[in-house]
């Protein structure tokens, strides 16, 4: 083995472990938004979800909550396709804003029952 296929064998290793590393704190900023969600299930239940009956709005929670289980495979479907077109960077960028833009609605304009009426009619449910 001679200084060059050394160097080269080095600096893969290198890209290995720094993609690694990469994909595990992409993980673990996944697991802990839905731990995060767990965990303010019961607030998200009462602002996003007043039912009459505190269950109802929980297992609405819940059920959104089980949902995003559901969406993953479809996401992994769409986003795929889309990166052997466009490339993983592009692929990985597009998932990451999408994720910033559920994030923003929900954290900024806090889509409620009461700032609902706000809203023009075709974006509500009728009671």
């Amino acid at each position: 083995m001679n200084a060059t296929t050394a160097a080269s064998l080095a600096g893969s290793r290198r890209n290995s472990w720094r993609a690694v590393i990469a994909a595990s704190i992409g993980n673990a900023l996944e697991w802990f938004d839905l731990v995060v969600y767990g965990f303010f299930a019961v607030v998200i239940a009462k602002l996003f979800f007043p039912a009459g009956n505190d269950t109802v709005s929980l297992l609405l929670t819940l059920g959104t909550f089980g949902v995003s289980f559901f969406m993953r495979p479809l996401g992994a479907v769409v986003i795929g396709a889309y990166a052997d077109r466009a490339g993983r960077k592009a692929a990985l960028t597009l998932s990451i804003l999408l994720m910033m833009g559920g994030t923003f609605i929900i954290a900024v304009l806090r889509p409620t029952r009461a700032s609902a009426s706000r809203r023009p009619s075709f974006w509500c449910s009728r009671d």
